[in-house]
């Protein structure tokens, strides 16, 4: 069978893309598919989907050219004229959409109960048998090396997750696929023992599977990733209200921009209960949507009390890596993006969520960054967030040109918080760096935000910036500096 038809489709979509001005990754957001698949598809490696080729012609607005070439490519048989078949996560990703995915994280003082369920359509020309669902557990997020060591002496167990799953209530059966101390990933398998119950082209049916884990392991966070093209989604965190919570999100997009939630988190009070619900709408793919909580009303009690921490203390205590650690002297590993572009946008929540957790300890009045490093994370990736809130984050930065012109002023490092010492820096710089899909620029800072990125710049170098000062000068205690919560001061302006 010849493998011309299969050429002329990906000719077609080529040539459209091409007229329209779209890269395989705007093509992919567009249509709800990820770019590995559009890039497979062009290369000949997967099979194209008739959905796909409908999305791709209406976004490209082709006129039915990439239907009719979907079509030729039809009439020879789709197996026979692309010479490779769609791994099952691929095949997964390609076919369902999400519909409605709810969550719901009830906690009852010692033990969260977690019951995910997703409203699934199969927008394939083939029947689904199985479906892929990850649980993962972090109790010290930001600290890997004590989360790692916690895990490797306390590990997530099968027993204790106790997982249920059904589809439109029909009870399913499971594969395990990996399983290590804290992440389980298993194929829930449209089965059971008394048939199977695909889900077939065109069909829609709710899945849902439960599981619970002790707070000695559960972290106080709760993130969902989008993995497939989803149309809503929503999280219901169920809290006694006796402890007291309060809750906050932070979302990261494709483009690695780490904001917070664009629509509120609503409170309400049922009896005993503190309920927080959030709900979001079209939400794009791989975007990362994390919430996080405190008890206020139960101190951590394996840290230090509040009162008696120092600074330093509790930068450490939320997951800071301090002075002293061989991570903060050495140059940070580069990221290769985009093919790490999966690894740059985990990096980035957890630098956000770190830095959420930082502004609860410590009024940021001039900004503040925190870089990869100082959450002991050896990748070059910083983030950076203006007095006014902007947040930039920079991968693989480095500064390729300073202003001659340079002032001194107090800065403060959060890996050695009980002290500030003053600086010399640039009053412009011209930093290098990339976007999250691998695109180079150049962006001009000046002034506050000069200062603030050169100094995380300095973090992906090994650089402190102690080394910055002038000989002779030295730190000075927190205590006597008297330029914490307000701006840097140039000349009247910010």
């Amino acid at each position: 069978m010849t493998t011309e038809p299969a050429e002329a489709f990906v000719a077609e979509l080529k040539r459209w893309r091409d007229v329209r001005g779209f890269s395989q990754s705007a093509l992919a957001g567009r249509v709800g598919y990820t770019p590995s698949y559009v890039s497979k598809v062009e290369g000949g490696q997967l099979t194209p989907s008739a959905s796909f080729a409908r999305q791709a012609d209406d976004v490209l607005r082709a006129g039915g050219a990439i239907v009719r070439a979907y079509r030729d490519l039809e009439a020879v048989g789709r197996t026979e004229a692309l010479p490779h078949q769609a791994g099952p996560d691929e095949a997964q990703a390609a076919s369902l959409l999400v519909e409605h995915e709810d969550t719901t994280l009830h906690y009852d003082g010692s033990v969260y109960r977690a019951t995910q369920r997703r409203r699934l359509r199969n927008d394939s020309p083939d029947p689904v048998t199985r479906y892929l669902i990850r649980i993962s557990v972090d109790r010290y997020p930001g600290n890997p090396e004590r989360s790692n060591q916690h895990y490797r002496q306390h590990p997530l167990t099968w027993d204790e997750i106790g997982l249920q799953a059904s589809l439109d209530g029909e009870p399913l059966t499971w594969r395990v696929k990996h399983d290590r101390d804290a992440f389980k990933e298993l194929w829930l398998l449209l089965e059971n023992e008394h048939g199977q119950y695909p889900l077939y082209p065109g069909e829609s049916a709710w899945l849902e599977y439960t599981y619970t884990v002790g707070d000695d392991k559960w972290g106080s966070w709760f993130q969902r990733a989008v993995r497939l093209p989803t149309r809503r989604m929503s999280v219901r965190l169920d809290f006694p209200a006796e402890l007291d919570p309060t809750v906050w999100g932070t979302e990261t997009t494709m483009t690695a921009a780490a904001l917070p939630f664009r629509t509120a988190i609503r409170r309400t009070e049922e009896n005993d209960r503190r309920i927080y619900s959030w709900s979001t709408t079209d939400p794009p793919l791989h975007a990362r949507y994390r919430l996080e909580w405190k008890f206020r009303a139960r101190p951590d009690t394996e840290e230090t009390p509040h009162a008696m921490q120092t600074a330093s203390d509790r930068m450490r205590a939320i997951g800071i890596v301090q002075d002293g650690d061989p991570i903060l002297t050495k140059a940070a590993r580069p990221l290769t993006l985009p093919i790490e572009a999966e690894d740059a946008r985990r990096v980035v929540a957890e630098l956000v969520s770190a830095a959420e957790r930082a502004a609860t300890v410590h009024v940021f009045g001039k900004g503040m960054g925190v870089a990869a490093p100082q959450i002991g994370i050896d990748r070059a990736v910083a983030i950076v967030r203006s007095p006014e809130g902007e947040l930039i984050t920079l991968f693989n930065p480095r500064i390729v040109e300073a202003s001659s012109e340079t002032d001194e002023q107090y800065e403060g490092c959060l890996s050695f918080f009980d002290v500030r010492g003053k600086v010399p820096r640039p009053l412009a710089i011209s930093v290098e760096h990339q976007d999250i899909d691998g695109t180079e620029r150049i962006t001009i800072f000046e002034r506050g935000m000069a200062r603030l990125v050169a100094h995380e710049v300095d973090h992906l170098h090994g650089v402190l910036y102690r080394s910055r000062m002038r000989g002779g000068v030295q730190p000075i205690p927190v205590s006597e500096y008297r330029g914490t919560g307000s701006s840097w001061h140039y000349g009247g302006q910010r």
